[in-house]
């Protein structure tokens, strides 16, 4: 399959070379036409947006006619080019003519291209409007009916004209095909390098992420933490019945409040009940964040301790 579309072949002409057009190139201008229409629309849109709902709506299929026929007028009736073939330097050639050089679309072609692309447009949007509500042995049935089935016809030889614009790389819509207008480049293009540093970077790159994503809901991160604050402040061990054991009991090792229902784990350290029951019920590997011990048994703390203990410090 040729990406060109054909053989290249620079023919010198009054302007510049003709050069045939890559596919992806042709399908990248369609794209942009596209975006241009909806960007053209939703600002249209915008100016009426403090006015009653609604008042666009009976006549949107033309007005989107209208602003359709002015984005022709200034493109391809005036340069053969659409303002998405224009950034990519590309324009429409007279396929039909005979001569090497480059000879721009007709008038006619450019009238003809109108009433193909904006006119089928129209008669989409407006089709269901015209023909509802009309009696069933009327003109207008009848006239609904073969328009129903000209489109379908229309969508299967579409179909096939794509089909055949991927294997030969020329006229990628119907309308170009029956009005004989081929794009071209509108300069001759240098031969593409193709690097691909860029490229192995980004896979790269993504398959690290990849990994990461991976990785991440696997570590635990809170008895990571724990484990690190134990090695970098360790605690000096210390009996139950010694007075700082009174200290700790003031504060939750979780929360930092005073213990509710104080409990313990095994460790030196006082945890609210609530608190403690929280954590350990959604993570089984529950370490105490002030020394990293792992939860034993969560029991409530008995201690007989003076008052005057409570009233130090």
């Amino acid at each position: 399959m040729d990406d060109t579309g054909g053989d290249m072949h620079f023919t010198e002409g009054s302007s510049s070379a003709v050069t045939p057009v890559l596919r992806i190139s042709q399908l990248d201008a369609f794209e942009l036409d596209t975006a241009l229409e909806q960007l053209v629309w939703s600002q249209f849109t915008q100016c009426f947006q403090h006015f009653k709902p609604g008042q666009l709506t009976h006549f949107e299929p033309e007005i989107k006619a209208f602003l359709q026929l002015l984005l022709w007028r200034f493109t391809i009736y005036s340069q053969s080019a659409t303002v998405g073939q224009s950034l990519l330097s590309i324009r429409y050639k007279n396929d039909l003519s005979q001569a090497q050089k480059y000879q721009p679309m007709s008038r006619q072609q450019k009238l003809w291209y109108a009433l193909c692309t904006i006119g089928e447009k129209w008669l989409q949007e407006r089709s269901p409007d015209l023909f509802t509500n009309r009696p069933t042995e009327s003109v207008f049935h009848k006239a609904k009916y073969l328009i129903g089935i000209i489109s379908g016809l229309t969508k299967v030889a579409s179909l096939l004209n794509f089909l055949i614009f991927l294997q030969k790389g020329r006229f990628p819509t119907l309308a170009e095909r029956f009005l004989g207008i081929r794009a071209v480049f509108s300069r001759p293009q240098g031969i593409r390098q193709v690097g691909f540093e860029y490229m192995n970077r980004e896979l790269l790159w993504h398959g690290f992420a990849e990994f990461l994503i991976f990785l991440f809901p696997l570590i635990n991160t809170r008895k990571l933490k724990s484990r690190l604050c134990s090695w970098f402040s360790p605690l000096d061990g210390f009996k139950i019945s010694d007075a700082t054991l009174a200290r700790q009991c003031r504060e939750c090792a979780l929360c930092g409040e005073w213990p509710t229902l104080p409990h313990t784990i095994g460790c030196d350290h006082v945890f609210c009940y609530y608190c403690i029951k929280s954590y350990s019920i959604s993570d089984m590997y529950f370490a105490c964040p002030k020394c990293a011990l792992e939860v034993q048994k969560v029991e409530p703390v008995k201690l007989q301790l003076e008052m005057t203990d409570f009233n130090k410090s």
